[in-house]
C-alpha cells in the first residue's frame, strides 16, 4: 500500500509567480470556484486557494494541469476525507 500512495504524489507540482500566476499539475477534479475561492482536487489532496478576483485561465483534466490568475491570499492542502467531512457538516446545517 505504501508503494501506491507514493505513486499517487508523482507528477503534481504548485507554482506560483508573483502571487499572481498559480499553475497546478496533477489536478483530478476542480470542486468548486468562484472569484474568491477556487477547490482542486490533486493527486496529492485537496488543495483550497482563497484570494481575489481569482480564474481558472486553462482546464486540461486529461493532462491533469490548471493555471488560475489572480491575488492568491492562502493555499491549504487538506485530505479528501476530512474535506468530504467538511463539506457535508456545512451544507447539512445550511440545508436544515
Amino acid at each position: 500500500m505504501e508503494e501506491r500512495r507514493n505513486n499517487r504524489y508523482r507528477g503534481h507540482s504548485v507554482i506560483l509567480e508573483n502571487r499572481e500566476k498559480l499553475s497546478i499539475s496533477g489536478v483530478e477534479h476542480v470542486n468548486n470556484f468562484n472569484s474568491e475561492l477556487i477547490v482542486v482536487d490533486t493527486t496529492a489532496g485537496v488543495i483550497t486557494i482563497k484570494g481575489e478576483e481569482l480564474d481558472v485561465k486553462k482546464l486540461s483534466l486529461e493532462d491533469g494541469n490548471v493555471s488560475i490568475s489572480g491575488t492568491v491570499h492562502s493555499m491549504v492542502y487538506s485530505d479528501r476525507e476530512s474535506f468530504t467531512a467538511k463539506s457535508s457538516g456545512f451544507f447539512s446545517k445550511m440545508f436544515k
